[in-house]
C-alpha cells in the first residue's frame, strides 16, 4: 500500500511558514532573474494567475496590484523539504523522495486514513507546511488520490483509494489530464478517441493502450487498475550529470565576467559531485546570447573528456580554457553553464597513471573547503578570482532571507 504526500503550493508554504503575514494574501514565487510565476497560492490562482506566467508584463494589470512576488529562495525550500522528510521518517518505516515536494511512504503496516491525517497535522505543526496525501495500492493511484484530496477539502486532506467504490466514484469526473504519466501527446491520441475521463481510460483493453501509448501507457494503465508496477525505492539511483547553468541578472559582454561565471559554475558543480561522491570524467561548456534580441543568436558549446576528478580548481581552469577558446568578443551573453558527464562514484573512477593533480593533496585540501563553508556558509572560503557579490549574477530583487541554513539569516527575536 502506498502513499504520496505532497505540500500544498509548496514554495508559497515555505515563505509563510517564516512570514505569517503573507496568510490569506495573493502570493507568488518566481523563476530565476525574477521571470516567471513557477509557484501560486490558492488566492493568486484565484485571481487568475498562470503557472509559467511572466511577471514583468502582467504585474502592471490592474487586478494583480495587490499580489505579492518573491523571488525563488532553494536554500529554504531544500531545507525545509528535509524537515518533512525528518517528521515522515519518525512515522513511517519506508519514505521516498520523489520531488522537494512530493514523497511516497509505504503504508503496509499502517491504519490508512486515520493515521494518515494523524501525520498530516503533525507535519503541520512542526514544519508549518500544508500538505494532503493520496493513498492507493500503486504509485499512480496514490497521486491520483493526492490530486484528488486537493480538490476536496472535505476529506480533510487524505483521500483513499484503496477503497474501490471511492475509486471508481471519483474516476467518473477526473480527466485523463490527472493521471500521472500522461503527457499532451497522449491525451490528444485518446480524446481523438473520446477517451476524457480516468474511467473511460482504465476501462480500455490493456493491449490497445499498449498500441497508443507503448509500455510505458500500458504499464499506467496497469497502476490504475491496481497492479503495482513500480515498487517505492529507498536508494537513489546514481546521477548521470551534474549542471550549473544561469541566466546572467544583465548581459555579460566582456571576457573578465565570462571567466568569472564559467569558474563559478565550475566551482559548484564541483561541490555537488564531492556532496554526491562522485567524480566526472567529461565535461560540457557552453554560453549563448539572448535567443529573442533582435541580434543574430550566437550559442558556443564544447564537449571534452577530462581526467577523472571533482576538484573544483582543475575544473575550473579546464572551464575557463574551453570557454576562453570559444569566446567571441563584441556579443553580448545571456547565459552560461557548466554540465559535468560520465559521472562515477570517486572509489569506482577510472584513474589515470600519471595524474596532473595529486589526489591526496586534492582530497585533503577539497574536504577542508567543505568543511569550511557547510560551517559558516557556502562561499566563505572559494577559489580566487571569484568575487563574493557580482554584477552578473543571476537577479533576485525580493528574495526572503535563508533562515534555516545561513548564521547571517537567522531570525531575531526582541522582547
Amino acid at each position: 500500500m502506498f502513499g504520496l504526500i505532497d505540500g500544498n503550493n509548496f514554495y508559497v508554504s515555505c515563505e509563510r511558514a517564516f512570514d505569517p503575514t503573507l496568510i490569506g494574501k495573493p502570493v507568488i514565487v518566481l523563476s530565476n532573474n525574477d521571470g516567471c510565476a513557477i509557484a501560486r497560492s490558492a488566492e493568486a490562482k484565484a485571481l487568475g494567475i498562470k503557472m509559467g506566467e511572466v511577471w514583468h508584463l502582467s504585474k502592471r494589470k490592474p487586478e494583480y496590484r495587490n499580489v505579492i512576488a518573491k523571488s525563488s529562495n532553494y536554500a529554504l525550500y531544500g531545507d525545509m523539504s528535509r524537515r518533512v522528510y525528518e517528521v515522515l521518517s519518525e512515522s513511517f518505516a519506508r519514505v521516498e523522495p520523489y520531488s522537494i515536494d512530493e514523497m511516497f511512504l509505504d503504508l503496509t503496516q499502517f491504519a490508512r486514513a486515520d493515521y494518515c491525517r494523524r501525520v498530516r497535522e503533525r507535519v503541520r505543526r512542526v514544519t508549518k507546511i500544508p500538505t494532503c496525501i493520496g493513498i492507493g495500492t500503486t504509485k499512480t493511484l496514490a497521486k491520483l488520490a493526492n490530486k484528488h484530496a486537493k480538490s476536496r477539502p472535505d476529506l480533510g486532506g487524505v483521500s483513499d483509494f484503496s477503497d474501490l467504490d471511492a475509486r471508481r466514484q471519483a474516476f467518473k469526473e477526473m480527466p485523463i489530464d490527472e493521471i500521472w504519466g500522461v503527457g499532451g501527446a497522449s491525451q490528444l491520441k485518446l480524446n481523438n478517441l473520446g477517451i476524457h475521463t480516468v474511467e473511460q481510460f482504465a476501462a480500455l483493453p490493456s493491449a490497445s493502450v499498449r498500441k497508443l501509448m507503448t509500455v510505458t501507457g500500458q504499464r499506467t494503465h496497469a497502476e490504475l487498475n491496481g497492479v503495482s508496477c513500480m515498487p517505492l525505492t529507498l536508494a537513489p539511483s546514481q546521477r548521470q550529470t551534474v549542471s550549473v547553468t544561469r541566466m546572467f541578472g544583465r548581459p555579460v559582454e566582456s571576457w573578465e565576467d565570462m571567466r568569472e561565471a564559467l569558474a563559478a559554475h565550475a566551482s559548484r558543480a564541483a561541490e555537488k559531485c564531492r556532496k554526491h561522491g562522485l567524480a566526472a570524467t567529461a565535461m560540457q561548456v557552453f554560453f549563448h546570447t539572448n535567443p529573442h534580441a533582435k541580434e543574430p543568436f550566437f550559442n558556443a558549446q564544447r564537449s571534452f573528456d577530462i581526467e577523472p576528478t571533482n576538484d573544483s580548481f582543475s575544473l575550473i581552469r579546464q572551464a575557463v580554457r574551453a570557454g576562453q577558446s570559444m569566446w567571441k568578443p563584441g556579443l553580448s551573453y545571456a547565459k552560461c553553464g557548466i554540465i559535468l558527464l560520465d559521472l562515477h562514484a570517486v572509489d569506482e573512477a577510472p584513474r589515470d597513471l600519471l595524474p596532473t593533480v595529486d589526489p591526496v593533496k586534492s582530497e585533503k585540501l577539497m574536504t577542508a573547503l567543505d568543511a569550511v563553508n557547510a560551517r559558516f556558509g557556502r562561499g566563505t572560503l572559494r577559489p580566487g578570482g571569484i568575487r563574493p557579490k557580482t554584477p552578473w549574477s543571476t537577479r533576485a530583487n525580493n528574495r526572503s532571507p535563508r533562515y534555516t541554513t545561513r548564521f547571517s539569516d537567522l531570525m531575531e527575536v526582541r522582547a
